[in-house]
């Protein structure tokens, strides 16, 4: 079930990226290359969601879902409760000792 999930995963994170460059920013006209904007809004005109935004929109749901899935199922798949530092061993070091000083 987990390989299931990663396989998914890695196929939409590739997807989701093959759609992301594909889209075209807000200001990619002339203007955009000299500073200018279409609109006097903050943010730049906002257009129709187009079969691109909406497609990169369900791509980053799948991702998510994948994401936490994959989280809850290695979790349930290591019983114990795991550190960083569990598999490292410690000494236990002693003090100084003082040398007398030599005359």
């Amino acid at each position: 079930m987990i390989y299931l999930i990663i396989v998914i995963h890695v196929i939409v994170c590739l997807f989701m990226i093959a759609v992301i460059l594909l889209q075209q920013g807000k200001s990619a006209d002339l203007a955009g290359a000299f500073g200018g904007q279409g609109s006097q809004t903050a943010f730049g005109p906002r257009s129709a969601a187009n079969l691109l935004t909406r497609t990169t929109t369900w791509c980053a749901v799948v991702f998510m879902l994948t994401s936490i899935s994959l989280t809850v199922l290695m979790a349930k798949q290591s019983h114990t409760q795991r550190s960083v530092l569990s598999g490292t061993s410690t000494t236990q070091s002693k003090p100084a000792q003082n040398k007398p000083a030599q005359k």
